[in-house]
């Protein structure tokens, strides 16, 4: 691997940077100290700053040159509502609170490239360092361009990666496309008509419509959708009933739809409200249906996958830079990408026997109580924001 020789001798500092952000978790929108510690670190290193896109929202500045192109690198900073299990020295302080995506992680490889951007400035253009709140849910990447990110900070194109456990470290992943799926709920109110168990003919009984709604919402999936396009529909609460002798009035099932285009999602809701409907009005019955739509698919552009993928290549070998394979997970970079070009990557993050003694007993898999990000790859990712920031701004239009 060619990491950066500088960056590499700072590593140790940044991950005692990153494992103060881990000890010290904020979930969405709450990320106060994470914002001031990332605006004092790009402050001392002369890098102007913004504050307050996406309400804790950091955006850094490092200009050279006089070219007008530009390019936005983006790290997340929020932590998850989770109870850590992990007992090592910078394990949670925040009872309930937990990196357990590895966002901390995220913020110490891009303040690192940060630092060495500032120092060396050898590129034609502005690097915009984007550090985003409230990913987990919370959309903080539609508030930061609600209050004006790519109107205040003109790019090019813009950038994100996030950890990927399982793999080598030393590896990455990119492809062009999908590569995350939209995250999406539903919440579906059946109306009956309540009565005593033992006589259910002076009933209207909603539990067993709802057992039919879910199984009619997956032929969706197997008949109505195309076989080589993919859909998950997962019923993952079902709610009725308050004693075993008693029919009750109402039943309520929600869950989550995940999809790889608009297209696919817009036929699931679609058939999901007309078969919720015309199944409970065959049974005399009414229902309420509500579609909420979180965060849309999370699509590379081609020409920005590829670009990242050259610059991994020459980092750590074509051989180690593998395609992505698509997950039904889904990320707010999303919404960047539907207003720029740009890519969402993968790092490899190992398989957890980097974890130091007092880990949970757990697998050190994402938004798992034993996870903990893997401090080697800082210096590989910042090496990867460094490279393709200067590979970018050394292109021409």
């Amino acid at each position: 691997m060619k990491i950066i020789d500088s960056i590499r001798t700072n590593a140790a500092g940044m991950a005692d940077i990153r494992r103060d952000i881990h000890a010290h978790p904020e979930l969405c929108f709450q990320e106060l100290r994470t914002a001031d510690l990332v605006a004092q670190k790009l402050t001392e290193w002369g890098i102007p700053i913004h504050r307050g896109l996406g309400q804790t929202g950091v955006v850094g500045i490092v200009k050279s040159g006089t070219s007008s192109r530009a390019i936005g690198l983006r790290a997340d900073m929020d932590a998850l509502p989770m109870q850590e299990l992990n007992t090592f020295a910078h394990a949670s302080t925040q009872p309930g609170k937990m990196h357990a995506c590895g966002h901390d992680g995220h913020t110490a490889m891009l303040l690192a490239a940060a630092q060495y951007l500032s120092a060396h400035r050898d590129f034609d253009g502005t690097v915009y360092l984007i550090f985003q709140p409230a990913e987990e849910g919370g959309g903080g990447a539609r508030e930061m361009i609600k209050d004006g990110l790519f109107e205040r900070f003109p790019m090019d194109a813009v950038f994100g990666m996030h950890n990927w456990p399982g793999a080598d470290v030393g590896q990455f992943s990119v492809s062009p496309g999908a590569v995350m799926a939209s995250s999406n709920e539903f919440k579906i109110t059946l109306q009956g008509k309540g009565g005593h168990g033992a006589m259910p003919h002076n009933a209207l009984d909603p539990v067993p419509v709802a057992c039919q709604l879910v199984q009619a919402f997956q032929t969706i999936i197997s008949r109505n959708i195309k076989p080589i396009d993919a859909g998950v529909i997962s019923v993952t609460m079902i709610h009725a009933g308050e004693a075993t002798n008693v029919i009750p009035n109402n039943c309520e099932l929600q869950g989550t739809v995940r999809t790889f285009s608009l297209e696919v999602l817009d036929l699931i809701e679609q058939r999901m409200r007309t078969i919720a409907e015309h199944t409970c009005a065959a049974f005399d019955m009414s229902c309420s249906f509500e579609f909420k739509r979180n965060y849309p698919p999370t699509i590379n552009s081609a020409a920005e996958a590829e670009f990242a993928r050259q610059v991994m290549a020459s980092i750590v070998g074509a051989d180690q830079v593998t395609a992505q394979e698509p997950t039904m997970g889904a990320e707010d970079f999303s919404f960047m990408l539907q207003t720029k070009p740009g890519c969402y990557a993968f790092i490899a993050n190992g398989d957890g026997a980097h974890r130091d003694m007092g880990h949970g007993g757990g697998p050190c898999m994402l938004h798992n109580a034993s996870y903990d990000f893997n401090d080697e790859l800082i210096p590989l990712g910042a090496t990867y924001w460094v490279r393709l920031a200067q590979a970018w701004l050394k292109t021409t239009v």
